[in-house]
């Protein structure tokens, strides 16, 4: 009995990238659970009493519990029988065929690889569920937060990988931990959630699309790298980046709002909220999640991060998470020397790290100084600066946009914003060279 049920541990979908792609998942042994994995839940332990409430109704939910599981050693099928080909083809022209497969169509790409045939069309297979104006009109929306509260939210946000060590440790091994590597990462993050809210930006031949590809295959190439390694011990780790550890990425923004809304006693969206859940959920899906993965209404969101939350076991280590969580906050981000520009600055930095000590410490100040970050009474006060700024600029364009005839004025001004925040991230790369990587912490 008992070989029977560590043969059906994981579903069929699942095992079966073993044959599919061996380069990666050959030596993984789907047989058990790794240890990132919590399956011993004490829901007296938690502490809000609402998330209690949350975690009770998700652990009656045995088909979820199974769900999240199996995506815990999932990882990306398609990109990832991409990225097997750097053997055969060098990182480099894998990211140059997928270029151009993006820009001109893959049908463009002589001799085309058919795992590149087979990533492209998947990408281009947008599902029934998906209307592409509501995606419009979602974008429309996700840009006010991203013109106003971005800008200085990008860092303390970027921190969210970092506060687990079986997440944070890809990162760690990439070998992100300088604070030039850092502001790269940062930017690049902003780059890609800022780029697919221009407008028709994830349209097919459009930067967003192509921006969502060269995400993929950067996860995959992450994969394969440090599967080759020999340094990664799946039983304690699973697999690298699985489609549980994108969930947070792709839908933090629609969760804190489906929270917020379950907390005032709202079930439904309104259309301008649904429309940011739909924009959400087709960039999302771009990402490679699977539609099992991204909920609907307010309370499948919340049920699907919570679930996902409580399967992944908490464990903060000062060698993979710490540093950087240090390098991250002591990155120089901005460097305009103007007047402005130094105001912004100060204003950004002081309240990055308020967002880290209120989304991720907890709201106690001194969890921060344990990992090393300083929160004095000249960062508080930068905080009440950035918050004022924010509240004003975000409040007139949510009330502009509700207005005809101005709401499209402000919607340009946006955009012209975004241009500017986008050539000020600079270019992103979307890369991971193996050269680079760091082999800390992974045994």
């Amino acid at each position: 009995m008992e070989n029977h049920q560590r043969e059906t541990l994981f579903s069929a979908s699942v095992v079966e990238q073993q044959a599919l792609i061996p380069a990666i998942y050959g030596g993984v042994d789907f047989t058990q659970l790794p240890e990132r994995y919590a399956g011993d839940i004490d829901i007296a332990s938690m502490r809000p009493s609402r998330h209690r409430d949350y975690s009770v109704r998700v652990l009656q939910n045995p088909e979820l519990i199974d769900r999240i599981k199996n995506y815990t050693m999932m990882g990306d099928k398609v990109a990832d029988a991409y990225a097997a080909l750097i053997p055969e083809y060098g990182f480099r022209a894998l990211v140059t065929l997928l270029e151009r497969a993006c820009d001109e169509g893959v049908d463009a790409v002589e001799d085309a690889p058919i795992e590149l045939v087979r990533f492209i069309n998947a990408m281009e297979a947008t599902p029934d569920w998906v209307d592409m104006s509501l995606v419009e009109e979602g974008a429309k929306h996700e840009r006010i937060p991203l013109g106003t509260i971005s800008p200085f939210a990008i860092r303390g946000a970027f921190i969210a990988t970092f506060m687990n060590k079986y997440t944070a440790l890809p990162m760690t091994m990439t070998g992100t931990l300088t604070d030039e590597k850092s502001v790269s990462r940062v930017f690049e993050t902003a780059s890609f959630f800022t780029a697919t809210t221009m407008p028709k930006a994830m349209e097919r031949f459009n930067p967003g699309f192509k921006a969502a590809a060269k995400v993929r295959l950067m996860h995959s190439m992450v994969r394969f790298n440090i599967m080759r390694t020999g340094h990664w011990d799946v039983s304690t780790y699973g697999i690298p980046i699985p489609q549980v550890d994108q969930m947070p990425a792709g839908l933090i923004g629609i969760f804190l709002m489906s929270f917020k809304l379950l907390a005032n006693g709202r079930s439904h969206f309104t259309a301008a909220e649904r429309a940011r859940v739909e924009m959400a959920r087709y960039r999302c899906f771009l990402l490679g999640l699977p539609e099992d993965l991204l909920g609907e209404t307010p309370q499948e969101i919340v049920d699907l991060m919570t679930a996902r939350t409580l399967s992944l076991r908490e464990t903060y280590d000062d060698e993979i998470c710490g540093e950087l969580i240090r390098g991250t906050m002591r990155a120089e981000l901005f460097t305009d020397p103007s007047l402005t520009g130094r105001f912004h600055r100060w204003m950004e930095r002081g309240f990055s790290k308020y967002f880290l000590i209120q989304h991720f410490c907890d709201g106690k100040v001194e969890r921060a100084q344990a990992m090393g970050v300083q929160y004095g009474t000249h960062d508080k006060v930068a905080t009440a600066c950035a918050l004022a700024t924010i509240v004003a600029s975000s409040n007139l364009y949510a009330l502009g946009m509700k207005v005809p005839g101005v709401a499209e004025m402000l919607d340009r001004r946006l955009t012209r914003k975004l241009a500017r925040l986008l050539k000020l991230y600079g270019h992103a790369d979307f890369i991971t060279d193996a050269r680079n990587y760091k082999l800390v912490g992974a045994k």
